[in-house]
């Protein structure tokens, strides 16, 4: 097995409403708003879930020992670049809105939804303020729409 180069194939989708996060259907997915190509190069942020440690160790032990405890997002958010016209990201992403992040990995980012296909996972997700960067020399104008997830999102998840 080859290695897969990540350039070009990265696709995350907004979508306001899935049936079955476990198992979304090529129509719902190809339904969605393509927000990645608007995104910068590092604009998914926090979409790596974290585990906390719950110790195990004994007072008598000499070496601390743990397990798994609570998974977590912290700091998810959408980097994207203000746009001309009728910027679909600006006027969709607005906060209090309740809706679904999905994001695929691994083919094309214009690739349109098969079943069959893999995804990194389907994010039940409230906006939050949108937060406008800081204006800099050599750079397109750029804001941050964070992301709270609402329930336990669906990973490694495949399109029916």
């Amino acid at each position: 097995m080859g290695d897969i180069p990540g350039d070009g194939k990265f696709r995350l989708d907004w979508l306001p409403a899935v049936a079955n996060i476990y198992s979304p259907t090529a129509t719902e997915l190809n339904s969605g708003l393509r927000v990645s190509q608007w995104m910068t190069a590092d604009g998914a942020v926090g979409f790596r879930p974290e585990t906390a440690d719950v110790p195990t160790g004994g007072i008598e032990d000499t070496f601390d020992t743990n397990t798994n405890g609570r998974r977590s997002f912290s700091g998810t958010l959408l980097r994207i670049k203000k746009q001309t016209g009728s910027d679909a990201a600006y006027l969709t992403l607005i906060p209090d809105t309740e809706g679904f992040v999905v994001v695929r990995r691994s083919l094309p980012a214009a690739t349109a939804y098969a079943s069959g296909q893999h995804l990194q996972g389907v994010y039940p997700v409230i906006v939050a303020e949108t937060a406008w960067l800081d204006a800099e020399p050599n750079t397109v104008e750029r804001y941050e729409v964070p992301l709270k997830m609402r329930v336990q999102p669906a990973l490694r998840v495949t399109v029916a």
